[in-house]
């Protein structure tokens, strides 16, 4: 019995606590901490129909003028001979557009057209109506055009449709977020946003490439 024991004794002690109880390898889903992925409007690779060097699609946008009248101007009219700002937001009265896109541009217009800039033109998928009703909320004047392009013409011919219809908010497809620069209506700067998102196509971001 006492040999027993020892020899008992003897085993335990020339065999490592690892090898008596062997670690467990935790699933590779457990071990790696998941980073949150920011909200996203849409899973597609970001790409356009234009890129710097293309000129611009022709296309008509309407608004309606201190009379309610509905007008139109085109994109020749805004960019031929011109150095024109172009914008896009992916709809009226939405909190980034309302809080940060469209005022910025507003606050910077005197320091856009300091450096040349002729035109600064919001472009949204929105009716003519709808942008009137914004831009008085906004107590937007002169200093931006704000643009319908309501059956979303232009926001197709230059590939920048956002199709937001999974939402419960009813937006449908509108378009991409983005802020261009033309001279004589080619293409010299193109920010174009993943979806909504609004990291590079504020005023400021134009300004610093002027």
């Amino acid at each position: 019995m006492a040999a027993a024991s020892l020899t008992l004794s003897r085993l335990i002690s020339s065999t490592t606590a690892s090898s008596l109880f062997p670690p467990k390898t935790l699933p590779s889903k457990l071990s790696l901490r998941r980073t949150p992925r920011p909200l996203r409007f849409s899973s597609s690779t970001i790409s356009a129909a234009i890129a710097v060097g293309d000129r611009l699609p022709e296309a008509t946008f309407s608004y309606l003028d201190s009379a309610g009248e509905v007008k139109t101007t085109t994109v020749s009219e805004l960019t031929k001979g011109k150095k024109a700002v172009l914008f896009a937001v992916p709809g009226a009265f939405t909190p980034t557009c309302s809080r940060k896109h469209v005022p910025g541009f507003v606050e910077k217009s005197g320091e856009l057209r300091a450096k040349g800039v002729d035109t600064i033109a919001c472009i949204s998928v929105n009716d003519a109506f709808v942008m009137k009703a914004w831009k008085e909320d906004l107590k937007v004047n002169d200093e931006v055009l704000l643009l319908s392009d309501g059956n979303g013409t232009f926001t197709r011919a230059i590939g920048c449709e956002l199709d937001l219809s999974d939402k419960p908010v009813g937006l449908a497809v509108r378009s991409r977020r983005y802020a261009l620069f033309a001279e004589d209506g080619v293409v010299k700067l193109f920010n174009l946003e993943e979806g909504g998102a609004f990291t590079f196509s504020s005023a400021q971001d134009i300004l610093d490439v002027l």
